[in-house]
Order: C-alpha cells, then sequence, then structure tokens
C-alpha cells in the first residue's frame, strides 16, 4: 500500500536565461540520477529537447553565454576511474552536453562557473580541475572572488549579476528580491541545509509575492524557480513551467507552457 505522506514525485525544474537573447536552457531532472537538458525559445515558447545524462547536473553551478549559444555546466556520474574522474565542468553549444572544451574533476568541490561576456568566462576552479585529452583546455585567466564553496559560490553571484538584490543572510537562508511591477516585488528564499524537507536537496528556494504598498505578501512554497521575464513572470511548479501576469490581487492570466513530467530518459547525439 502506497504511503500517504510519501512525495509525490515531481520532475525538478531549474532555469537558465540568456541575457541579451530570448533564449533559455530547461535544466529538468527525474529520476535523481537522470537529467535532460531543454532549449527555451522564449519569443515564441517553444521547446526543443538537448540531451539526456545518466549523471547529475549541478544547475546552481552552470551558466549560459549572454547570446545564449554556450553553455557552462559541472556534472556528475560516478566514474570516478574514467577520464574526467567521475565529475567535470564543460562548455558546450545549448541546448546540448557535448562539450567543447572540458576538464576532468574527480570531486564535487567548486566546479561550474559564469560567463562574463560571450567570449569570457570564470571557472570555479578552487582546485582540482585537469585538460582530458582530446579536449580543449579552459582559460583560467579571470579570477572572480569566490566567497563561498559549492552551489552558493556560483549561484549567488549568478543572481546577483542578473539584478537580484541580497536583503538579508543567515546560516541557512539567503533572502534576495528583484522588482517586478504595479507595486509588486519577487522575493527568493535560497537555502542551504542539510535539513531540508522530504522531496528537496540540500540547496533549494523558496517564492514570495510582496505588495510594496498595500502589505501583501503571497507565499508560493512549491515554486522551485521563478523569474521576470519582460513583462512577464515564469516559473516551474511541480515538474511544470507557466507564465502569467500581475494584477492588485496578485496571478493573473496563468499559462501553462510545458509540462515536464512525462519525459523519460532517450539518448540522443548533438548535431555536431
Amino acid at each position: 500500500m502506497a504511503n500517504k505522506n510519501q512525495p509525490v514525485a515531481y520532475a525538478r525544474i531549474h532555469v537558465l536565461m540568456a541575457r541579451s537573447a530570448l533564449y533559455g536552457v530547461v535544466m529538468r531532472r527525474g529520476p535523481s540520477k537522470q537529467v535532460c537538458t531543454i532549449g527555451w525559445d522564449r519569443e515564441h515558447d517553444t521547446f526543443q529537447i538537448g540531451q539526456w545524462l545518466k549523471g547529475r547536473i549541478y544547475e546552481r553551478r552552470c551558466d549560459l553565454s549572454p547570446d545564449g549559444k554556450r553553455m557552462i555546466y559541472f556534472a556528475m556520474n560516478g566514474k570516478w576511474q574514467s577520464d574526467v574522474g567521475g565529475s567535470w565542468t564543460a562548455i558546450s553549444r545549448a541546448p546540448y552536453l557535448n562539450s567543447d572544451m572540458l576538464e576532468g574533476k574527480g570531486d564535487c568541490w567548486h566546479g561550474g562557473g559564469l560567463f562574463m561576456d560571450n567570449e569570457t568566462y570564470w571557472i570555479n576552479d578552487g582546485y582540482g580541475h585537469k585538460v582530458v585529452p582530446g579536449h580543449a583546455p579552459f582559460d583560467f585567466s579571470f579570477k572572480e572572488n569566490n566567497y563561498l564553496g559549492e552551489c552558493p559560490g556560483v549561484y549567488y553571484p549568478r543572481l546577483k549579476r542578473d539584478g537580484w538584490v541580497m536583503t538579508g543572510k543567515t546560516d541557512t537562508i539567503s533572502s534576495f528580491e528583484k522588482e517586478l511591477w504595479g507595486g509588486w516585488i519577487l522575493r527568493k528564499q535560497a537555502y542551504a541545509t542539510i535539513d531540508h524537507p522530504p522531496g528537496k536537496g540540500c540547496y533549494y528556494d523558496e517564492h514570495e509575492l510582496i505588495h510594496t504598498t498595500r502589505g501583501k505578501a503571497i507565499r508560493h512554497p512549491d515554486w522551485e524557480w521563478a523569474e521576470r521575464d519582460r513583462d512577464r513572470l515564469v516559473w516551474a511548479e511541480k515538474g511544470c513551467l507557466y507564465t502569467g501576469t500581475l494584477n492588485n490581487d496578485g496571478l493573473a492570466e496563468i499559462q501553462l507552457l510545458r509540462d515536464f513530467n512525462d519525459m523519460v530518459f532517450e539518448p540522443i547525439k548533438a548535431p555536431y
């Protein structure tokens, strides 16, 4: 008999959005050791499957170039005797995973990085990246002050770069806010804790809509990702991607863009 207290296993969704192009990459995870990258044409709200990986992509250590053409990602498949040592940082052509540049890591400390512009990037090295024979090495000339380890060391600088303002920080919660319109603010509570609820990892986000003049607050604890996209709000909830607008009462004109729950692993080759 099924356990009624067991959380429903929805797909986990995180999205990378290009800063100067109407493009994004959806990272869809589920089961826990399978992840798919999906290109999102934000002008027409159409989607193109990139590739699946049997392993884990650490989405909070990933980034898209401003033009949306390249992606930095950090991944782990646990094959510790392989050329990449079981984990690696790569730069690929979005939304695919086949790497143009690749270095093995061998553990899950640090890894990933951020694009400064379309050509310049910062690799979250810390220590341990190693060139893989047959692959182009990274350029480590650009240095970033990495004040945190693991996922927050890339994720929090990415949020700040993309217009989020850090408004508070405790040992386990970092609060960020972004101005929307009509007096509304989107608040993101970024958690980093080993004492996490069932169905969530040690890093997860919760969201809240705050009206600055009316004193109205609407919690959305099931939103695992949310962002402003031009004159609309977009968010991921229970394995689905939605869009909507805001009026005085809160969300309006809600539309389902894509339900990613029914996707299953399939081997796909990159077209390059």
